[in-house]
Formats: structure tokens, sequence, C-alpha cells
């Protein structure tokens, strides 16, 4: 929908500084009551600007050369985004995959990795060309009983992944403790922890984005190291990825490992998210811009988790796939079953999956948060202070996680079912999220000459 740009909207000031590598930034100070009407994912001085003064003054849609330091200043939030495809329900997937259907369904986790990337790419390229994100275009587009149809999967979607992704941080807290804290005290844990981490976001976004960074980090060495020690067979690593196998054994880890790596509620993620970076949409030469640096960021972050969901899937194909724990192995009781194949060593595997498994809770609790003040605060076009909207939106999740957690306490393999489950859900709901994404970025009233194709306009 056609109307004033963001930069219209704001009223500001501009003072230009120097950060520490001698780039030249334009900090902007909003005088706080100009976007009192509308829901933002950013206030205007929240925003990271980097201005180019050298090629400042040249025509508005010719696109600047590429700039590795400018790069580095748009590199955060393809990486945020990138955490949706290593959460516990990915892990359970990819574990699932690994021991039932051996190395025959890398194929699939690498092409659902490339749709998610297309499909990423679209929701940034949303975000940046209309400076709006997915969730506010859909409360503006569509009448008010598709927005709330819209709104309640996304919810829905959202709700299923939080369980997830809390239940999973919480069985690496049980790991880690030895069992002393039981699955609910984790629950409460995460659920409180991932305040700490939002609240870094007050010292600024790249602050934010540096404790995930530490968290990504953390899981490609602990997972690099699993697969370092069980050495999965190299011929079938790569058969498994070229040759394309199915059987009717496996649908439903097929099912659950595209449901798993593509994730709705991160469609309207990653537009809110690219809007940390102050871009003007009205010179087409700075959008171009953006959106080759964040294709090249966001290209570089989801081959980083197919390495890492590589590294799971090739690691319990190796040591479960064919023998009687295949059936029976869970996110729950991996971390024994890894023990028991593998023993202990210089620092024992049970304890390097721990780590894994709870950075991927922690911060995958994160950006699930982030996403639910996004979505309730787009579709909804609530204007409240960001303490708030998380506290609502953990709230609405974490309920229903807590009573996972009670009653499936005392029941594995219960908990691995309906983590199986949820990731079906999460592929059922992926229209939900993808069909206003295609329709909207399709529509030259709204993307203007940024808009996509015929091919996707069909669709």
């Amino acid at each position: 929908m056609s109307g004033p740009s963001r930069e219209e909207q704001d009223s500001k000031e501009e003072e230009v500084k120097e950060d520490d590598e001698g780039n030249r930034l334009l900090e902007l100070e909003g005088e706080g009551e100009s976007e009192e009407e509308l829901e933002a994912a950013y206030e205007s001085g929240e925003k990271i600007v980097v201005v180019d003064f050298e090629f400042d003054s040249i025509d508005d849609s010719t696109v600047p050369p590429f700039s590795w330091k400018k790069l580095w200043m748009f590199t955060g939030p393809g990486f945020l985004m990138s955490i949706a495809f290593l959460d516990p329900g990915n892990l359970e997937g990819d574990l699932q995959a690994g021991a039932i259907a051996g190395y025959s369904l890398l194929w699939l986790l690498m092409w659902a990795t490339f749709m998610g990337l297309l499909i990423q790419l679209l929701s940034a390229r949303v975000g940046v060309a209309t400076g709006r994100h997915l969730a506010e275009l859909c409360r503006d587009e569509y009448p008010n009983w598709a927005r709330y149809v819209l709104w309640f999967m996304a919810e829905l979607a959202l709700i299923g992944a939080d369980i997830q992704e809390v239940i999973g941080s919480a069985i690496a807290i049980q790991i880690l403790s030895r069992g002393v804290l039981p699955l609910w005290a984790g629950v409460l844990i995460t659920a409180s922890d991932c305040f700490f981490f939002l609240f870094l976001e007050n010292y600024g976004v790249r602050k934010l984005e540096a404790a995930f960074a530490v968290l990504i980090g953390t899981m490609a060495l602990s997972f690099a190291w699993m697969f370092g020690d069980t050495k999965p067979s190299g011929k079938e690593l790569v058969m498994g990825i070229l040759i394309p196998r199915l059987s009717s054994k496996t649908i439903r880890q097929a099912v659950g490992v595209v449901g798993c790596v593509i994730m709705p509620h991160n469609v309207f993620l990653h537009s809110a998210l690219v809007q940390s970076r102050k871009i003007d949409p009205n010179k087409k030469g700075r959008v171009q811009e953006a959106l080759n640096y964040y294709n090249i960021e966001s290209t570089v972050a989801l081959a980083v988790t197919f390495m890492i969901n590589l590294f799971v899937t090739t690691v319990f194909a190796k040591g479960f796939y064919g023998t009687q724990q295949a059936n029976s192995i869970g996110l729950v009781n991996a971390g024994q079953y890894l023990e028991e194949k593998y023993g202990g060593g210089l620092f024992p595997i049970l304890y390097i999956w721990g780590i894994g498994l709870l950075a991927a809770g922690q911060s995958s609790t994160i950006t699930g948060t982030y996403a639910g003040q996004f979505i309730m605060g787009g579709f909804l076009n609530l204007r409240l202070k960001k303490w708030l909207r998380a506290l609502i939106t953990r709230s609405c999740a974490i309920v229903p996680t807590i009573i996972v957690a009670i009653v499936y306490n005392s029941s594995e393999g219960s908990l691995d079912v309906l983590n199986e489950w949820l990731n079906v859900l999460q592929s059922v709901q992926i229209p939900f999220a993808l069909i206003p994404l295609l329709t909207l970025v399709s529509k030259e009233r709204i993307m203007g000459s940024f808009k996509v194709g015929p091919v996707l306009e069909v669709s």
C-alpha cells in the first residue's frame, strides 16, 4: 500500500561521527513523537546508518561500488535470521533423519535450505524496498478477517516453534546439570534469561548481534567436534547429498526436515530485522546496494547453518542408523545414547551435545520472542514499550510450554513424538506466511521497481 515513507514520517537531527574503524556514520536522533501513530520495527534513533560520503552525491539510481567495510556494517540481520535454521526443532529433525533414514535425506536438507534462502531473500527485499515489515504490510493490504487469520496462523506456528526452542534449552540444562534440574525448571530459566539478552539491545543492535554470533560459533564448534569425533562416512555423505532418495518409511522425517528448516515466523522476522539499518527507500541505488549486501550475508549465514545441520545428521546416521535405538532416539535421550556409543574421551560427547543444544535453544528462544514482537505489533498495530511487548509475546508461548514440560517430564518417547509433529505443524503453516510474501513482493504498487519477476507473479 503506497504512503509516506519512514523518512517522511521521522523528524530527526543528523550528526556525523566516525566509528573505531574510521567509517563515517550518520547517527539519527529522533524527537520521539513523530511515530506515535504507527508501529515500527525500530525507532529512528535505534537504526544503524552507513553513509559513504565519497559516493553520497552521485545519482540516486547509481549503486555504489562494493566495500568490505560496508558489508561488515550490514552483517547481522542475516545471522539472526539463520538461528531459526538451527533451533532445537531442527536438531530433532536432523537426528531423527539421520537415525531413521541414514544419509538418504541429506539432499533434501540441502534443497530445503536453498529454498529457505530464496524465501528469506524475498523477505529481506520487502523490508528494504518498502521500509516496512511483512506483518505491517499484511495489516494494510488485507481485509480484517484475512489479517486476523494470518495473525492467528503466525502466532500458532510461533508457539509451536517456541515450545520446541524452550524445551530444547531446558533439556540441555537438564543434561548439563546431570538431572539435578527438572525439565520445568529449565523452562523457567530459559523463559527468564531471554530477557537478559534482549536487554542488550538497549546498548545497540550490534551488541545483540555480537551475542548471537557467539552462540552460533558455540553451536558450530560443538557439532563440528562431534562430527570429528564420530568420523561419519565421507562417501555416504556425498552420495546422500547428490542422489535424491525417499522411501515410504521416511516420509514423516522428510516432511519434518522441510518444516524445521523453513519456519513461517522467520519470514516475518527477517523483513523486520533488515530495518535495523537506515536505508532511504526513495534512493534506488541505496536500496539495491543494501539488497546486495543482505543477499551476500544471508547466503553465508545459511551456508553455515547447512554445515551445522549436516554435522548433526551425519553423526546420528553413523551411530544409530539401522540399530534398535534408531526409533527411540530423540532430543531427551540423544546425549545418553551418544555417551554410550562413543564413550567419554577428553571432553565427554554428552556435554558437547548439551552445550550445542543449549546454544541452539537460547538463541532461538530470543529470536522467537523478537519475531513475536514484530508479528503481534505489525498485525495489531500495537504501540507498546519493547519490554512490555516481549513480556506479552513470551507469556503467550510460555504457558503451553510449561504445561508440556510438566506433562511430558517423565515421558521421553512422547516428548520426542511431540517434537516431530511440531515440525510437521511448521510445514502446514508455511503457506500462511509464503502466500502473502509472494503476493506482496510481486506488486509494483508496493515494491516499485523492486518487484519480483513474472514467475512469482503467477504463483
